[in-house]
């Protein structure tokens, strides 16, 4: 079966977040999302997988590699 596609509001309380956190990191971060007519549509598993590659982190974060 195929992961359902969240809506922005399903995808900030999924990440525990606004939805204006939601669209900011989208257009500054590169947020994974998929714009349906003018709708934006998330998929939890690349988004997930954004989190964990550091894409939420402020700027300037470092992944706490050497230095």
């Amino acid at each position: 079966m195929s992961e359902p596609w969240l809506s922005a509001d399903d995808i900030a309380v999924h990440l525990g977040v606004t939805k204006e956190t939601v669209y900011v990191w989208i257009a500054d971060k590169g947020m994974p999302a998929h714009k349906i007519g003018r709708l934006w549509k998330f998929q939890v598993s690349e988004v997930d997988d954004w989190v964990r590659r550091a894409g939420a982190a402020p700027d300037g974060a470092t992944d706490g590699g050497d230095a």
